[in-house]
């Protein structure tokens, strides 16, 4: 591509795609933003310091808009083998927001259609952009084999639109929330995980889960124990990393973090600076858009999450049974 500006077209204006609008008018030098998408047009779209931008209602006549370089697309995950499948019609990289898909199936055919497309897609998975998580990332190798990975992950309860959990295909607290801590188990060990036991408070599509109680193992026979809840209260962060030798304590709501190796040494706790995961996503996605250089997270890591999703969600219906989790090469 490499242009000094690219044009940016983005799918939804809601409260999360809000926070993509504002770094793209603020933040980015690199990008302009040319058009956005929004359910009620006709509300149009405004922002202190923004450029005059086109209002679309539906998701074909932005992604056709010749203006728009690069799509954004920030809707619950329903919409998003749709949008996808537009993208590659029109030849234009994508950053879709995480979960990738509502199911494990649509997961596959949007990975599928992009890589044979040959067109860009980078999934959303924010979370590995926040700074406590790359400091737990850097310290891989001092903490040798990867044994043991317990986290937590508690996110508020708030109102929703009453669409809202259909838009989800009538899954909780996991697809929503806990997709970033399943991405974060392949990203930190560098393994894939290969069977699951899952139980949760309610089983979809009945009710959409707000508690989940996940053991998982990967390839490289890390066991990993993750609990996901819907709380009243503030958000909570947090995970224990054990290795052969050595161990990491994160916690990345509070933005602390410590590291014992084998050695004896012992850090203090280390306080990290804010993170803006949103910002440095949207500047990886356009710097690899129009450089030409691969996503740093793909299609395909997007897809491996709702795949391990999907086999929580097969366990919880059958009781917390051991699942294997289906991958497609």
């Amino acid at each position: 591509m490499n242009r000094d500006r690219i044009g940016v077209g983005l799918i939804g204006v809601g409260r999360h795609g809000a926070r993509y609008v504002r770094h793209l008018v603020h933040d980015l030098p690199m990008a302009s933003l040319r058009a956005v998408c929004r359910r009620h047009p006709e509300q149009g779209f405004q922002l202190p310091g923004a450029d005059p931008v086109t209002v679309y209602g539906e998701a074909h006549a932005l992604i056709a808009d010749p203006s728009v370089d690069v799509i954004v697309a920030v809707t619950p995950p329903l919409y998003s083998p749709e949008i996808c499948r537009l993208a590659v019609q029109a030849r234009k990289p994508l950053l879709i927001e995480k979960p990738l898909a509502t199911t494990a199936a649509d997961a596959r055919a949007m990975m599928t259609l992009v890589h044979e497309a040959g067109i860009p897609c980078m999934t959303a998975q924010t979370l590995r952009f926040d700074r406590t998580i790359q400091h737990m990332k850097r310290v891989q190798s001092s903490l040798g084999r990867s044994l043991e990975l317990d986290a937590v992950f508690q996110i508020e309860i708030r109102k929703t639109a009453p669409d809202h959990v259909a838009g989800y295909g009538k899954r909780g607290a996991l697809l929503e929330i806990g997709v970033h801590m399943l991405d974060l188990v392949r990203f930190l060990t560098d393994e894939e995980v290969q069977a699951v036991r899952c139980t949760m408070d309610h089983i979809p599509p009945i009710a959409p889960e707000r508690i989940v109680s996940i053991h998982l193992t990967t390839t490289g026979g890390t066991i990993c124990r993750i609990e996901i809840t819907r709380v009243v209260g503030e958000r909570a962060g947090r995970a224990v990393w054990v290795g052969s030798q050595g161990r990491v304590e994160a916690d990345w709501m509070c933005r602390r973090i410590r590291v014992e190796v084998s050695s004896g040494e012992k850090t203090a706790d280390i306080d990290i600076s804010p993170s803006l995961t949103v910002l440095d996503t949207l500047a990886a996605f356009l710097q690899a858009a129009n450089g030409g250089t691969p996503m740093p997270i793909t299609a395909e890591d997007g897809c491996r999450a709702v795949e391990i999703a999907e086999a929580c969600y097969q366990s919880a219906q059958l009781g917390g049974a051991l699942v294997s989790v289906d991958r497609e090469a």
